[in-house]
């Protein structure tokens, strides 16, 4: 089938950005019919476009308070209609409706409305698109015949192509633009099932993640997915590999996704993965605390009274993993915590991300033109639920904290934690749980100076942290004494225990719970080492 000529358009659009430009010019220069409603009606007429009002093309007025306008056959059934079908047509001509050619349509700004701190679930509600979606999907239905435009970005192309083809637009134009429409209606249904999942959990119908607790389960049957792109990145993992950045629409308004980017080169699809992985552990601290994290894994660790002594304890805890690394605070960063990692260490830095920066901390960054600057504009919650791929499908499962209650440990050993071993034990068990499974964490005055992750067993892990621990002692020149073990999931044998206490342990956090949890108790008994059980186990892999 040719493409047609446009004649007859159906314009009404939320967002008139452009909008006059572009119906002028579909008048002035192919003499299109212009049809429109409400307010997109008065906004073209005071500007000189001659306009078909809907309620004279329809024959039927606006009513109900305007939720009733575009919902007619005289409507739908110009935009379904298919123009290689004779009974489609015969239908037309018999009924006397017209074809119409192009749809210009926006929809209510939903997602903007539900924001506001106001809005009441009638306000919302009201606020839900009907006849925009109904008349898009028709259109797009029918690209065959009918263009169908979403977005004013694409006004400037559309009248090129119909310079170039005698007022016509090409099938696969028409395709993209159908698209473009699914995509869009798809995510505005998706906005309003999300927001109405948390009216109703506020209300007890479901709970805060939408299921309903008639099913039993804890998610809902279907796990709906609308995610905006931020950016396309260089590649993947690898170089070989593509790769896009996309936000949540649940993204908290002090996320990675949401972060400002301050000054330096794009981020790259390993840096985003490696500053959401210290974002998100520098954020289980309420006091001023420090992450420097390198290939997912933090190399150094500490909390301080101010956050430049946090840098600087961290940064000593290894100095040679934190080259090419992230750095993330949980205050503001001033001034002498940049000159401490640029001019004092000169530590080569990847990206810095924070609350946000002073100016005269700005302006010394301003000097690393290409490190990444970060300012998510404060500290909240990471996100409450985590997405991960795999082959053909998507684990969904709430994010962990560590939100246990200290006063519900058990210290199973004849030996108790001082305040002091308990003080850094708390501090290594939120540190343990960034590091990758199976996790050891040796600490230290609430600084991770010995890590051990990622290993098949968790002796290899433990000799790796209590070494490592031994090695920053020795580098920094003090006593090799009272450090503390954290350890994310249980000890399966005694030969954990036996292997740390060479190194001069003195006290161990881990979940308990193993079948053998005598045997290493007895362990510990035997050398003096005071564990506790948090009862919960943190693995991350």
């Amino acid at each position: 089938m040719a493409d047609s000529p446009i004649k007859r358009a159906l314009v009404s659009v939320t967002d008139k950005s452009g909008v006059v430009e572009f119906v002028k010019a579909l008048e002035d220069e192919f003499g299109v019919e212009v049809i429109s409603t409400g307010g997109t009606a008065k906004v073209l007429a005071d500007a000189g476009v001659h306009v078909v009002p809907i309620e004279e093309y329809t024959g039927f007025p606006e009513m109900m308070g305007g939720r009733v306008k575009t919902l007619h056959p005289m409507v739908h059934g110009g935009l379904l209609c298919r123009r290689d079908d004779p009974s489609h047509m015969a239908d037309a001509e018999a009924n006397g409706i017209k074809m119409i050619d192009l749809v210009c349509v926006n929809l209510y700004q939903f997602e903007q409305t539900v924001a506001k701190p106001d809005v009441t679930y009638a306000d919302a509600i009201e606020h839900i698109d009907i006849g925009g979606p109904s008349m898009l999907r028709s259109a797009a239905k029918n690209h065959e015949s009918v263009t169908v435009v979403s977005s004013p970005v694409d006004y400037d192309a559309i009248l090129s192509e119909m310079r170039a083809n005698g007022g016509a637009t090409t099938l696969a134009t028409r395709k993209r633009l159908a698209l473009k429409v699914f995509t869009t209606t798809a995510a505005y249904d998706g906005a309003i099932s999300r927001w109405m999942a948390g009216a109703l959990a506020s209300e007890g119908i479901v709970d805060e993640k939408g299921a309903d607790a008639a099913t039993g389960s804890a998610f809902p049957e279907t796990f709906e997915l609308s995610c905006a792109k931020q950016q396309d990145l260089r590649y993947g993992e690898n170089p070989h590999q593509a790769a896009a950045f996309y936000r949540l629409p649940s993204a908290s308004a002090h996320s990675l996704a949401a972060a400002e980017q301050l000054q330096g080169k794009p981020l790259s699809y390993n840096n985003l993965l490696d500053t959401d992985a210290a974002w998100s552990a520098v954020r289980e601290f309420d006091d001023p605390a420090v992450i420097v994290l390198k290939h997912q894994n933090p190399c150094g660790s500490a909390t301080a009274a101010d956050i430049t002594t946090a840098y600087d304890r961290a940064y000593a805890c290894d100095p040679v993993s934190a080259y090419g690394g992230i750095i993330a605070a949980n205050r503001e960063v001033p001034l002498d915590l940049v000159e401490h990692f640029a001019d004092v260490n000169k530590q080569f830095v990847e990206v810095i991300i924070a609350p946000s920066f002073t100016p005269e901390a700005l302006e010394r960054l301003a000097k690393r033109k290409n490190l990444r600057v970060l300012a998510t504009g404060g500290v909240d919650a990471p996100a409450s639920l985590e997405l991960r791929s795999v082959d053909g499908g998507l684990l969904v499962q709430d994010v962990d904290h560590v939100d246990e209650d200290p006063s519900t440990f058990t210290v199973p050993t004849k030996a108790k934690p001082t305040d002091a071993q308990m003080d850094d034990l708390l501090f290594a068990w939120k540190v343990c749980k960034a590091v990758k499974s199976n996790a050891i964490l040796v600490a230290k005055d609430r600084a991770g100076i010995g890590m051990g992750p990622g290993q098949p067993n968790r002796v290899d892990s433990a000799l790796m942290a209590c070494d490592r621990a031994k090695a920053t002692c020795e580098r920094m020149g003090v006593a090799a004494d009272g450090m503390v073990v954290a350890s994310d999931a249980f000890f399966p044998f005694r030969d954990d225990v036996d292997a740390i206490a060479k190194y001069g342990i003195t006290a161990i956090i881990q979940p308990g719970g193993s079948i053998r949890d005598e045997d290493v108790i007895k362990a510990c008994d035997e050398h003096g080492i005071a564990m506790v059980f948090t009862g919960r186990r943190h693995f991350r892999h």
